[in-house]
């Protein structure tokens, strides 16, 4: 039997159709349950992922934030007035110890990544099944962190600091100054 046959029966199956017959298979199949089960796992999914880690969060007055922001270990995230998230961005406090805290004045790019803790990585191993190593990360007043950004565990970024696109830190940045490149170094002072 070939391809065309197969086509053309079908074909001629759906002319036959009345539509009577159309509409309540039409119908049927919007009022099936498992049309809409779907749905209700994405939303689930978005709601265990976004909504509920971000109650958590400690926001300061006019915080605006992404909805595509996600959130790790909420209760130990706290930022300050006016911050503004960019979309994908992901804060990632430690799951024990490890805080993040940011300033009034915060301004995050697209996908910037804030973590307070790391696996480890020592041989003998596997590293998802070693102890992670948690620091908080502090940020100042008035600090704009460019897209793409990652700050690591134990970072001190200082008030008006300004942080290029896609730049490490690792370290301690001080007031008004401006980093950049993997790892973040130094170019200028704002």
């Amino acid at each position: 039997m070939s391809d065309t046959s197969l086509t053309a029966g079908t074909l001629a199956h759906k002319k036959t159709l009345t539509p009577r017959v159309r509409i309540s298979r039409f119908l049927l199949s919007i009022l099936d349950p498992r049309a809409y089960l779907h749905g209700l796992r994405l939303l689930n999914h978005y709601n265990q992922t976004h909504v509920i880690p971000r109650r958590a969060v400690s926001f300061g007055p006019n915080a605006a934030v992404s909805p595509t922001c996600q959130f790790a270990n909420p209760e130990r995230i706290t930022l300050g007035a006016r911050a503004h998230i960019g979309a994908g961005c992901c804060i990632w406090a430690g799951p024990k110890l490890g805080r993040i805290e940011a300033g009034d004045d915060l301004l995050l790019g697209p996908n910037v990544m804030l973590t307070a803790a790391n696996y480890r990585f020592r041989d003998g191993a596997p590293v998802s099944a070693q102890a992670m190593d948690e620091a908080s990360i502090r940020i100042g007043n008035d600090v704009w962190i460019g897209a793409g950004a990652t700050i690591l565990p134990g970072a001190r970024i200082g008030d008006g600091a300004v942080i290029a696109a896609g730049a490490v830190v690792t370290g301690s940045i001080e007031a008004g100054e401006i980093f950049a490149g993997i790892p973040a170094r130094k170019v200028g002072q704002r």
